[in-house]
């Protein structure tokens, strides 16, 4: 270890010692300490965590917008002013101002933020962060989210490094793929309940496959598209 590193990660056990009035959550502080240089603060430490598991982080943020449910009255739009421009970015109806919650609540998920962005309130502090919108967690979801490729390699992990059209060994040009087309999530999947809509951006519709499989599955997917506008 460098005289620099030395010196950097005593600094930041030692800020740490002074901040950690109360315990972080099992395993995650360990992950912190691994850290060729250790996060500062416990928030950081929360954040790297989050960002090393981000399939753990999707599974939780989807769980959670399980327990918030669909808002009252809500419907997934786009275009209008105050909401996305694009069916790719992953319906968010807490961050619409008509579904807005009150500070303390994660503008993705709607469930209380406690200490540190934590998803619970392992400490007993009785009440939400009043000055948290966000869970660390569904920092990280929503990253995957809206950019799954930045992900390949934890994807490409869960799969056993096998290409998911073909059955063969993932190549180094392996891309990763939406199973069932946004477009398609957007014209004929539009009102399902909110939770559900977003297994679209998650785990559960996200597959790794080759190069080449990936261009058929497209050209497929473009013929039966444009066949589709011109029915309608």
């Amino acid at each position: 270890m460098s005289d620099f590193r030395a010196r950097r990660n005593a600094a930041a056990q030692a800020r740490l010692a002074k901040s950690l009035t109360r315990p972080l959550p099992p395993g995650v502080l360990a992950h912190g300490l691994r850290q060729p240089l250790i996060p500062p603060t416990p928030r950081a430490i929360l954040e790297s965590y989050w960002r090393r598991h981000p399939l753990r982080a999707d599974l939780l943020a989807r769980a959670l917008a399980a327990r918030s449910g669909t808002p009252p009255g809500w419907q997934w739009r786009i275009g209008d002013p105050g909401l996305p421009s694009s069916f790719r970015l992953p319906p968010a109806p807490f961050r619409e101002a008509a579904h807005a919650l009150d500070k303390g609540h994660c503008v993705v998920c709607g469930q209380p933020v406690y200490r540190w962005g934590w998803h619970a309130d392992l400490w007993g502090d009785g009440a939400p962060n009043r000055n948290a919108t966000w869970h660390a967690a569904c920092v990280t979801a929503w990253k995957f989210w809206c950019a799954p490729s930045d992900h390949a390699m934890a994807l490409k992990r869960r799969q056993g490094h096998r290409c998911a059209a073909t059955g063969k060994r993932l190549l180094k040009t392996a891309e990763v793929d939406h199973a069932v087309p946004l477009y398609e999530v957007w014209r004929s999947r539009r009102d399902l309940p909110w939770p559900d809509l977003l297994a679209h951006w998650g785990t559960p519709n996200l597959q790794v496959i080759n190069r080449a499989a990936h261009v058929e599955k497209c050209a497929r997917e473009a013929g039966a598209r444009s066949t589709g506008a011109r029915l309608e």
